[in-house]
């Protein structure tokens, strides 16, 4: 069987060069549009710059006091105003941030604060679960209280979460005895 070099000797530059392309257009698709890299992100811009630093820190305020459904559902929730003025009403009214806070209170006007952490869509998380089995919010979250701007510092990677799970199984909390599951659908769906 004899071979058509001259067919060969234009096909192999053409494929090398749509090679070529399709590399230089990946590069260029990345560095126009780059993928979402969850947890390497610089922290949104808020209606209202929220000081954790003096309501954790200093006021020795508990996480689980302001995202109250943490507790009890999936989402940890962010405060409504309402829940920001019981003490604000009081508090803290010369501070040009309160003054925002108790503006948008008075004109009846919720707080449309940036969602900061996130995980990919197709992870389910569920707060009160991790919460009863005792695991401290700056385990996932990094130490906000420290923070100016909340920003996610803990990337997670899926390793983590199984990591976790592996270490935390047979812990004894509250009288029971933890055993995490490690299958995937257990927070993959």
């Amino acid at each position: 069987m004899q071979r058509d070099w001259g067919v060969l000797k234009l096909v192999i530059p053409i494929m090398a060069l749509a090679g070529l392309l399709l590399v230089i257009g990946g590069v260029a698709l990345y560095l126009i549009v780059p993928p979402i890299v969850f947890g390497r992100m610089p922290p949104p811009q808020q209606p209202i710059n929220f000081p954790h630093t003096v309501h954790v820190l200093q006021m020795g305020i508990d996480c689980t006091f302001c995202h109250r459904n943490v507790t009890k559902e999936a989402a940890a929730s962010i405060p409504a105003v309402e829940q920001c003025m019981f003490c604000h009403k009081i508090v803290g009214k010369d501070k040009p941030e309160v003054q925002k806070l108790v503006a948008a209170w008075e004109n009846k006007e919720p707080l449309n604060w940036k969602r900061v952490f996130r995980m990919p869509d197709h992870v389910r998380f569920v707060h009160e679960v991790h919460i009863r089995a005792e695991l401290q919010c700056s385990r996932c979250h990094g130490r906000i209280e420290k923070m100016e701007k909340v920003r996610q510092d803990v990337i997670l990677r899926m390793g983590d979460c199984l990591g976790c799970h592996r270490s935390m199984d047979g812990q004894v909390v509250e009288g029971r005895t933890l055993r995490p599951p490690t299958d995937c659908v257990a927070c993959h769906y």
